[in-house]
């Protein structure tokens, strides 16, 4: 028998809500619960502080906005104590590495690379 594993409350922060539809199926499908979705800053941190989320997926890009800049609102240590941020973007990670390694964020996924064994891979290496 397989032993259990806690399932991940995730929040998904992008502005592309056709990426939100397909990284929603595909984490699902890997046994990750997406509870709630964002599209700029202002919603994110909303969402997060309502829902409390194990880990929040959050793109470099958000439009107009920084996903860099949201993961450090979000890492206050004020609130959201033990949340988990992965940031993702459609470039590549070489693209953001000072910035990366500079953020609160435990890593980093392209989003081809999307998958619920890389998040928990991620996550495990934190």
């Amino acid at each position: 028998m397989a032993s259990e594993v806690k399932e991940l409350r995730c929040i998904i922060v992008d502005d592309n809500p056709a990426f939100i539809e397909v990284a929603t199926r595909l984490l699902e499908r890997g046994g990750i619960s997406i509870i709630g979705a964002a599209s700029t800053i202002a919603e994110a941190v909303q969402r997060v502080e309502e829902l409390r989320p194990d880990v929040t997926l959050v793109d470099v890009d958000l439009g107009g906005e920084s996903g860099f800049h949201l993961a450090v609102e979000l890492h206050r240590p004020d609130s959201n104590g033990g949340l988990k941020i992965i940031l993702t973007s459609a470039h590549s990670e070489h693209d953001f590495a000072d910035m990366i390694a500079a953020s609160p964020a435990v890593g980093f996924l392209p989003k081809a690379d999307l998958s619920s064994d890389a998040i928990h891979e991620l996550l495990a290496t934190s």
